[in-house]
């Protein structure tokens, strides 16, 4: 019997199906092409919706929908029983064309890891896979087929809250990230029962929006695309990634689920992509708002044909289609280019192998489903550690004597929700370790003595509270303490005067970096500048601990801390994380993989900005040269800046040839050494710099990096090879050239501090 026939015949029990198809289909193609031929216009558009679970439609309603076929997918369910009954509804219909379930698992899902920044400040491809790997294999248990990642939108502009999603402003940098994550996520396809597909989001160029404000509109050269905010995208595909989330901006006058050039031209024609394309929730609608469509119907026809294979969260395709199909404005054929993809993306998820592959069975459901037996707690911690970076360490004042007497204050001291960071997937608060607890573990077993006052609210400012705790939370978030800000600073500064050294946890509460939560400012809230300043008076030595998804303006707080750990948001072990850190158990080898601005008037402030014909040179008068003259050129911090406690050398850069002939190599060499007194690593990173090219060419760009741990006094040598393509740029017409001429290799620890030769390319 057939595999179709064998469905027709009523097998709806997991049991029975898996019984019933012991292998997947061998061919892809013919498998697909065939179910289609088999399908009804209903069925086919039903296909193409993607609901989510809950407010939006009744599980109960939605497993009616699912049953007469009118439902491809759902997103936002993350428990068996619940996907379980879906999957029976699908297995009721007609044709019997299993489900999908996705969600947005971006750095984590029970276990939750650091932040996109945080994962990217490790500049360690193996935890950014780690990561990718346990999260998989949590969500697949939790019956999840598809996550909606990685993000890597390239961001330069901090005030956008969904920079902390994302993995920074580097091309180079941000690309690697994306193949880690896609491989750690996905793996081969067919995508295994313990992996998950990707959607890599959010195509195309969203983190370029104007002003920093989410959802706003996107104006760019061509050149600039293909250069700098393409080939992350490129990257994720290049990588095997199932599919892409199609993001909600507009680019160039046209909205993206609606840029043919985008979707069409790019994305398939040139890019070769032949996965999924979804919609971003609700963008088939908004249509109308953009104003390229001036109803409900027309946005349908503009998706469709534009290649919007599932639409997000929305009727549009339910109501509209029909109608379209039978006017003939919109052909069958882009019908079935859209099924087609959508149907290839289950086969390769092997739900037409099993459609109970991440469901499983009743029997094998958690008890808990947030047990912390279900946490992966080691690879959280690892992760987390590597994701700091060490800004300033004045007087060696970290790591901290173990028997310190320590006052931690401040109000992300104890605030298990804001570990998680945005988009924490199915993290459950109550798991995640807080700083407090962290150190208090710290000083049980280090000796010592630990004081804890708030000291201040996240904000004193009751709009931006009431904002926060509105924000797509289930329940408020920020809880502000009654009592007047002097009397808390008033309790912080009595338990510093009491203490060895003062640790100051602030920042930003998760919601202010997030979807929707662009800033203008970013500059610590005044309740934090306040009882910062008091703490400074005390004399003690001051330790600030940041939790933030975006760069912060720190002049003022660079000036009276001894030290600043960026943590980023740490995850479910933060506060072991932070406290093995602050005590050096664990050295710091973090990396910025972003700018921090001295102030907001800087922005964009990043480091591989295009060169200048008057630029600002350090050291002389800037008059008539590219400078804000009322403070200091350039960031507070550099994109890949990092301290350790201990030191690191570096010598002249050696290559092997001065010049490079077509298609040849040379390597260019350092040596390493740490001069220091502890073990520890550093990121080694290499940079090019084109000397003269047919068109403006950045000052320096990120081309590869190493990380190596060193002990004291241990010296190593890292070579790199360099070759065409790592010469490579977009001319103004588009093609990928490398240019013959002179070059600069620049090797250094962060962007800034590089020591330099250079090569001819003959």
């Amino acid at each position: 019997m057939s595999f179709l026939l064998a469905l027709a015949a009523g097998l709806a029990s997991p049991l029975a199906f898996a019984q019933a198809q012991p292998a997947a289909p061998k061919n892809k193609t013919a498998f697909v092409s065939d179910l289609i031929a088999r399908m009804t216009l209903d069925e086919k558009i039903g296909q193409l919706r993607l609901i989510s679970i809950g407010p939006e439609m009744p599980i109960a309603q939605l497993a009616d929908e699912i049953a007469a076929g009118r439902v491809g997918g759902t997103f936002n369910s993350v428990n068996r029983p619940d996907n379980r009954r879906l999957q029976d509804a699908a297995m009721k219909s007609r044709m019997k064309i299993p489900m999908f379930f996705a969600y947005d698992v971006i750095h984590g899902h029970r276990t939750t890891f650091p932040i996109g920044l945080g994962l990217a400040s490790s500049w360690d491809l193996g935890a950014v896979d780690l990561m990718a790997r346990t999260a998989a294999r949590e969500a697949s248990a939790d019956s999840i087929d598809m996550t909606f990642a990685p993000m890597v939108d390239i961001a330069r502009d901090p005030r956008w809250g969904r920079t902390s999603e994302g993995f920074g402003e580097d091309p180079y940098l941000v690309s690697e990230i994306a193949k880690s994550a896609v491989k750690g996520f996905q793996g081969t396809v067919p995508v295994p029962a313990g992996r998950i597909m990707t959607s890599v989001k959010h195509f195309a160029l969203y983190g370029a929006v104007e002003g920093g404000r989410d959802y706003n509109v996107v104006d760019m050269s061509p050149m600039r695309m293909y250069q700098d905010y393409l080939p992350p995208y490129r990257a994720a595909i290049d990588a095997g990634s199932g599919g892409v989330m199609v993001a909600l901006n507009s680019i160039n006058g046209v909205p993206a689920t609606s840029n043919t050039w985008l979707m069409q031209d790019l994305l398939r024609r040139d890019w070769g992509f032949k996965g999924v394309a979804v919609s971003d929730h609700g963008a088939i609608v908004e249509l109308i708002r953009h104003g390229v469509a001036k109803d409900e119907r027309e946005a349908a026809k503009l998706a469709i044909n534009n290649g919007i294979d599932l639409s997000m969260a929305d009727s549009v395709y339910l109501n509209e289609l029909p109608g379209l199909v039978k006017s003939g404005e919109v052909k069958m054929k882009a019908i079935d280019n859209a099924v087609r993809e959508v149907l290839g993306a289950k086969y390769d998820m092997g739900l037409f192998r099993d459609p109970y592959l991440r469901i499983g069975v009743a029997k094998d459901d958690p008890a808990d489903l947030n047990a912390d037996s279900r946490l992966d707690r080691p690879a959280a911690r690892d992760v987390a550690r590597k994701s700091m970076v060490l800004l300033e360490n004045r007087n060696r004042t970290l790591p901290l004597a173990k028997t310190a007497a320590i006052a931690l204050v401040g109000p992300l001291a104890d605030a298990p929700i804001d570990m998680l960071g945005s988009w924490s997937a199915a993290g459950y608060s109550k798991n995640a370790v807080t700083l407090r607890a962290g150190l208090n573990t710290a000083v049980a077993k280090n000796g010592g003595r630990l004081t804890y006052a708030r000291g201040a609210n996240i904000t004193n400012d009751e709009s931006t509270v009431k904002y926060l705790n509105f924000l797509n939370w289930d329940t408020p978030e920020v809880t502000q303490d009654p009592r007047a800000p002097a009397e808390m600073i008033a309790e912080a500064v009595k338990a510093a005067q009491q203490a060895d050294v003062v640790v100051a946890a602030v920042g930003e509460a998760r919601g202010m970096s997030h979807e929707s939560s662009s800033r203008t400012s970013l500059d610590l809230p005044q309740s934090q500048r306040d009882l910062i300043t008091a703490l400074k008076a005390t004399g003690k030595p001051l330790v600030l601990v940041l939790m933030n998804g975006r760069p912060l303006a720190l002049v003022r707080e660079q000036k009276e801390a001894d030290a600043i750990l960026e943590t980023w948001y740490t995850g479910t072990e933060g506060g072991n994380a932070i406290a093995d850190v602050l005590y050096g158990d664990y050295n710091p080898a973090g990396k910025l993989p972003i700018s921090f601005p001295r102030s907001v008037g800087q922005i964009p402030t990043y480091y591989n900005h295009p060169r200048l014909g008057r630029p600002f040179t350090e050291g002389k008068p800037g008059n008539y040269t590219s400078q804000y003259y009322e403070e200091v050129t350039g960031p507070l911090y550099p994109f890949g800046y990092g301290l350790s406690y201990t030191e690191f050398s570096l010598s002249d850069v050696s290559l092997s040839s001065p010049t490079m002939r077509r298609n040849g190599k040379i390597e260019a060499s350092v040596s390493v050494k740490n001069t220091g007194q502890r073990a520890g690593e550093t990121v080694v990173q290499l940079y090019i710099q084109d000397i003269a090219a047919s068109v403006v060419r950045p000052v320096k760009e990120l081309r590869d990096f190493r990380k190596l741990m060193l002990q004291p006094g241990e010296e190593r040598v890292v070579r790199f090879t360099i070759d065409e393509d790592k010469l490579k740029f977009f001319n103004a017409q588009l093609h990928r050239v490398a240019e013959p001429g002179r070059f600069n290799v620049q090797i250094g620890f962060d962007s800034q501090a590089v020591r330099q030769q250079g090569f001819e390319l003959e």
